[in-house]
């Protein structure tokens, strides 16, 4: 039954607006679509009504309804922040797309029934064992499924992606809701893989807290490698929980020191100071506002992408994605015998330009901040590894021992076994 008063969802959306897009979305892909709200009630539907669902929904046990189930679904595809795929009672497939405004849920857009393989007498009758339906049910149900549009799975996951490219930029701020929801996702996916890492590898939880992985944060960090940062992270943050329990508080003191520490790193890797403390302090403020773990993983992630940023934030307008991608290349391939005409090569431009540029942008000439690099990782190594010094000297691309110490010494002001003592 269509719901009569007007519900929350057409305040913010236009409804002649979302009825002409489910009604051209139906003409084109010829499956049913629907509007609910978010308590699952019906608003709108378009297309042709399955005559299996009306039949089978008599049957259904008190406490199970569609428009609970539909619910759920609903919120578990905020959470994946993406369309969400799911089976109803009746064994039938259904797609469905939230819809989401100030970070509140409001309805959906609701795609189907459809099958993704031919009804057969085995599903019929997986129906009558759990729900006890009677034999004439059973015939009546196993003539209508013929008539379930079966759709390739393939396609299905298309029609997924289009519910997603349709609907998520309705609402002004829901698609950037989804983004964050995806990226929260797939951090603690991360995070719990580093979790189970610690489980397996380690017989007591509270041994000690790997440094030499905060170092190599740092020094993604300075070197402007977001991705690898990121990832490092993702592995401390899995420690800090593995070790210390789910503590909202005690990783909260872990990111404050965590912030405090790439602060440092970014002002050391060039970032304008009042830049900085001005990230740091906000960081800070709204550290104070989040109340769940994975809330606090993400924002956490963030703070690291825009301290790497703002050491980049000086480079000129022009030159500033030409200046990023070398940067990039740079960080992945210091530890071998780089050149600038490589780099160059890279970013499509003409050796002795892109020289002058580099200059122009970074401060310091490419050879300079090849070297830079490359002591950063090799400080990183010194600390935290055995490896001797002329091991350490050919990974991180230096020709011999000895070139590599004056280099250190002349950025550190001490030789690398002053360093490692």
């Amino acid at each position: 039954m269509i719901q009569s008063s007007a519900p929350v969802l057409y305040s913010v959306v236009e409804k002649k607006q979302l009825n002409e897009m489910l009604s051209a979305f139906e003409t084109c892909v010829g499956l049913p679509i629907q509007i609910i709200d978010d308590q699952g009630i019906l608003l709108d539907s378009f297309g042709d009504t399955v005559h299996f669902c009306s039949l089978f929904q008599q049957y259904l046990p008190d406490g199970e309804s569609c428009e609970s189930l539909h619910t759920n679904a609903s919120k578990r595809a905020v959470s994946l922040g993406e369309s969400y795929i799911f089976s109803c009672h009746a064994n039938l497939n259904h797609i469905v797309f939230p819809l989401l405004n100030e970070n509140r849920f409001l309805g959906s857009i609701l795609v189907g029934p459809f099958l993704m393989d031919t009804a057969d007498a085995l599903l019929i009758s997986e129906l009558g064992r759990r729900y006890a339906l009677p034999a004439e049910a059973l015939l009546q149900l196993y003539e209508e499924a013929g008539h379930i549009r079966v759709i390739e799975p393939s396609t299905v996951t298309q029609i997924s992606r289009l519910l997603f490219f349709l609907f998520s930029s309705l609402i002004s701020d829901s698609k950037q809701q989804f983004i964050i929801n995806q990226g929260k996702l797939h951090q603690q996916s991360k995070i719990s893989e580093s979790i189970q890492h610690y489980k397996t590898t380690q017989t007591r939880p509270h041994s000690s807290y790997p440094y030499d992985k905060e170092k190599a944060l740092i020094t993604k960090v300075k070197t402007g490698n977001v991705q690898e940062a990121k990832g490092i992270l993702n592995d401390l943050l899995g420690y800090v929980l593995f070790s210390e329990g789910n503590s909202l508080e005690i990783v909260k003191s872990r990111a404050i020191e965590l912030c405090s520490l790439l602060s440092r790193a970014a002002i050391e890797g060039g970032a304008a100071t009042d830049n900085i403390l001005k990230i740091n302090n906000q960081f800070l403020k709204t550290l104070q506002q989040i109340n769940t773990l994975d809330s606090l993983c993400y924002k956490l992630q963030e703070t690291v992408e825009v301290f790497t940023d703002s050491m980049f934030n000086y480079i000129p307008t022009k030159n500033n994605e030409v200046i990023r991608k070398a940067i990039n290349f740079i960080s992945q391939n210091y530890a071998t015998s780089i050149t600038l005409e490589a780099v160059a090569n890279h970013v499509h431009l003409n050796p002795s330009y892109f020289s002058t540029i580099f200059k122009q942008s970074c401060g310091s000439s490419f050879k300079e901040y090849l070297n830079m690099v490359r002591v950063e990782e090799s400080k990183r190594l010194l600390a935290n590894t055995d490896y001797s010094i002329i091991d350490i000297a050919i990974a991180t691309g230096f020709e011999d021992q000895s070139y590599f110490s004056k280099v250190f010494k002349k950025f550190t002001g001490l030789t690398p076994k002053q360093y490692r003592q």
